[in-house]
């Protein structure tokens, strides 16, 4: 049992994730003015600039995601919602260009993910839901050249 629990704790150091909460350093002892976390990454967080950090809403024909589900629902039954990534023109899916994940919100819950594989998944799912209120659908894909795109859809459901 104790070899098990080593080798989950050896592997979740190797995957980055911490299994203990990290002791505060001070920033001499670190040898620079950087947080501790700053220098544990090696200034990998300074790849990642604003561009690819920030969720896109603007519309762009291959990356926009296209909701298709009614806009009404009777409470507590299921219906079909479709993301179709690239609101006007088809999305590319080659080992070099593809899209990573296509998720389904209900205001800000998840209900649905979907990862896809660059060359044998065509960015395009349909997730059987069912919802007890309304609100907003929200449909998030995000490509392997940028940030991750969002649009969304009202969705009212109705007492049956």
């Amino acid at each position: 049992m104790e070899a098990r629990i080593l080798v989950l704790g050896l592997m979740l150091v190797l995957m980055g994730c911490e299994t203990v909460p990290p002791k505060p350093v001070d920033a001499a002892q670190t040898g620079s003015g950087s947080p501790p976390r700053a220098a544990a990454l090696g200034g990998q967080e300074e790849q990642f600039t604003p561009e690819f950090q920030a969720m896109r809403t603007a519309i762009d024909p291959k990356h926009t995601p296209k909701i298709t589900a009614p806009e009404a629902v009777k409470r507590g039954e299921w219906f079909d919602v479709t993301i179709n990534v690239g609101a006007g023109a088809k999305h590319p899916s080659l080992s070099e260009h593809f899209v990573r994940y296509i998720a389904l919100y209900k205001d800000s819950t998840e209900i649905a993910r979907v990862y896809l594989h660059p060359v044998y998944s065509y960015p395009k799912v349909t997730f059987t839901i069912a919802l007890d209120e309304g609100g907003m659908l929200r449909a998030v894909e995000e490509p392997t050249h940028s940030a991750a795109w969002e649009a969304s859809q009202k969705i009212s459901v109705m007492l049956k």
